[in-house]
């Protein structure tokens, strides 16, 4: 992608008041929805220019390249955006686990038949996930 098409799809964007724009990864052979997190256009750019995702973290309030600390990398397959412009689909290879407890994806409390039920269990050992 040049830089040119980058900031023109970049343009079809809403962003809130802070400057970000939801993302959901989905992995992209299997469907699986991994995990939601906040973009903002510099991370964006740089996810399109590298194909290694970066998120923008709201705690710590600078660019999160998922996988960085913890080896679980998501490679960009598609961007997509939603009709609205406001929200971001982004389509991932998914290496490892995408979520901090050391599950495969963020979703794992369902609300069934008046119950609240863990639908999976962790993968890994959350404190095995990053480097000190």
């Amino acid at each position: 992608m040049t830089n040119s098409s980058i900031n023109s799809f970049i343009s079809m964007m809403k962003f809130n008041q802070d400057g970000l724009i939801a993302a959901i990864a989905q992995q992209h052979d299997t469907g699986e929805v991994l995990m939601m997190a906040w973009m903002n256009k510099e991370s964006i750019h740089e996810t399109l220019t590298t194909n290694q995702v970066c998120y923008f973290s709201r705690s710590r309030q600078k660019l999160w390249r998922k996988g960085e600390t913890s080896g679980q990398v998501q490679t960009l397959v598609e961007m997509r955006l939603d009709c609205d412009g406001d929200t971001l689909l982004l389509l991932v290879d998914q290496k490892g686990v995408a979520c901090h407890t050391g599950r495969r994806n963020c979703f794992f409390h369902a609300y069934r038949n008046g119950e609240i039920v863990e639908v999976s269990k962790p993968l890994m050992d959350p404190n095995q996930l990053y480097h000190q």
